[in-house]
């Protein structure tokens, strides 16, 4: 059941959509995000490659194609649509709240100068206000910030989220998950088969399992300083992707922005401030005590502050509409 108001400023109802000419690109912290995915995909390339040509000779490097070649299906709507439905748990918007979504939705893109179709709109069930950006072509927003906010902050959420697919956040890092997880596998099944192997060791001879773990550790050590570019990089790159993704939130925001939706997008974020303060005082009052996270999780935090996010929108506060 809807509960919210309608107040959106419908600029574009019944008027020409003029589409812009540049509707999708990728930002700097896209392309950053997908320069340090570099390394863990050639190890993920070289993990693939080592096994199906091991496996089927020739026909392996069929296999090594095919591989490559399957990045494309994060832009293929149907493959989008099954990811969106099995592994995230979205489903399409029912009668009702398509009635209510989809009036907001034309209008946030019309400011944006983009086609309503291209993108396809998908529901959450869910208590909590958030959207999110799947792939190339899916939005999904929860339950609560369709029925309890007004349009006005909805058309902010959405609007966030098409920053997000504009700028070439959602799609690369995506991609980028998915060419780096074979050797993301590899290296954990390697560690976990060291493990084993020295636990076995251990039930024979204690001598047996110090031996072989320094054996291990020095094989490591060996190739961690033979291949130290990479090594490097891949132990930078938890980092610098958490503050690309970081960025990306701000860059989403201030799309927002650009559409006359600061104020809204400012009402959202005291929102969900306000939710995550009731949060803690619920947390305090069963007698827990939230953990404050510390420079280490902060540093490996995807998302800024509710906080960081208000004052990065202060100047614009007033602005919607201008």
């Amino acid at each position: 059941m809807v509960n919210a108001s309608d107040d959106l400023d419908y600029r574009h109802r019944g008027s020409r959509v003029h589409v812009a000419a540049h509707q999708r690109g990728a930002d700097a912290t896209a392309v950053g995000r997908l320069i340090m995915y570099v390394p863990s995909c050639l190890a993920s390339c070289a993990v693939v490659g080592t096994i199906a040509v091991s496996v089927l000779g020739t026909l392996g490097w069929l296999v090594l194609a095919v591989w490559l070649a399957s990045g494309a299906l994060v832009f293929h709507r149907p493959t989008e649509l099954f990811f969106a439905r099995r592994v995230l748990k979205l489903r399409p918007p029912e009668p009702q709240e398509r009635a209510r979504l989809e009036p907001v939705w034309r209008e946030v893109t019309a400011r944006a100068g983009i086609e309503a179709h291209t993108y396809e709109l998908m529901v959450e069930t869910s208590d909590e206000l958030n959207a999110t950006a799947v792939a190339g072509h899916v939005v999904g927003v929860t339950t609560y910030a369709l029925n309890e906010i007004p349009s006005s902050h909805l058309a902010a959420v959405l609007a966030h989220e098409l920053g997000h697919h504009t700028g070439g956040h959602s799609w690369a890092g995506l991609l980028g998950y998915w060419y780096s997880l074979p050797g993301r596998i590899a290296w954990q099944v390697a560690a976990v088969l060291g493990f084993v192997a020295v636990y076995v060791a251990s039930r024979i001879s204690t001598a047996v399992a110090v031996v072989l773990g320094l054996v291990l550790a020095i094989l490591v050590i060996i190739v961690s300083f033979a291949y130290w570019p990479i090594t490097l990089s891949l132990i930078v790159a938890p980092y610098f992707l958490a503050y690309t993704n970081r960025k990306g939130e701000l860059r989403a925001d201030e799309h927002a922005v650009a559409l006359g939706l600061a104020d809204g997008m400012v009402a959202v974020l005291q929102h969900r401030r306000a939710q995550e303060k009731a949060a803690r005082a619920r947390a305090t009052e069963a007698g827990e005590r939230p953990e404050e996270p510390g420079s280490l999780a902060r540093l490996l935090s995807t998302h800024p502050g509710t906080d960081r996010r208000l004052r990065a929108l202060e100047p614009y506060v007033g602005a919607a509409g201008r």
